[in-house]
């Protein structure tokens, strides 16, 4: 009797499951999608082969008939590099190359990511990029190029300003801004990068 009354609590949740996901209809039309809660997840994006997206958030939303996934409450957002060695092959070690912070992302059927507003630190530049955009002109970040925004800070030990229709790789190079941009060497600055940190600029004895 134990036995059977196991066997049909399982078909009920298997039942249940299903129905869970299958589409329903309304005045609004069908829902689709599934919504999970408390997850960390990791993104590998086919055009860009060494890197994998890692991040934590409270929620995420999937819809498969758009191809998007909707994080929200992000938290620990970064881009992992895979590591090689002198011989120019992998060491199975990933480094951390940049960091994302943002209140929510949207990523896209071909894995680019786009929010109204983000953080991208690049950690080897020690280069820190604040990034605003609209629902229109959102922030881009676009898988194996780099990110893009109407409008940018930059803050780092070698370059800093605003710029405007900014368009950067993750390797620290503008590739593209508005005529208006004022980005440019800060002749008093103080600090230098090495190894992923800000040091204070050494001074002549």
């Amino acid at each position: 009797m134990l036995k059977a009354g196991l066997y049909g609590l399982v078909a009920l949740a298997v039942f249940a499951l299903v129905f869970a996901f299958l589409p329903s209809g309304g005045a609004d039309g069908a829902q689709t999608g599934a919504r999970l809660q408390g997850v960390a997840l990791a993104l590998y994006p086919a055009r860009d082969a060494d890197a994998v997206w890692r991040f934590r958030a409270a929620e995420v939303g999937s819809d498969p008939l758009k191809g998007e996934t909707h994080l929200a409450g992000l938290s620990d957002g970064g881009r992992w590099l895979r590591e090689r060695g002198p011989d120019g092959k992998p060491t199975g070690q990933f480094v951390l190359d940049a960091t994302l912070a943002a209140p929510d992302l949207t990523i896209d059927s071909q894995d680019n990511m786009l929010t109204r507003q983000a953080r991208i630190t690049l950690v080897q530049q020690c280069a820190t990029i604040d990034l605003s955009g609209t629902q229109a002109q959102p922030v881009r970040v676009e898988q194996g190029s780099g990110f893009s925004a109407p409008v940018a800070r930059v803050d780092s030990p070698s370059l800093t300003g605003r710029v405007t229709r900014l368009r950067m790789s993750f390797d620290f190079q503008v590739e593209d801004s508005g005529e208006d941009s004022a980005l440019g060497w800060d002749p008093g600055a103080t600090e230098t990068c090495e190894n992923g940190k800000r040091v204070p600029l050494s001074t002549p004895s």
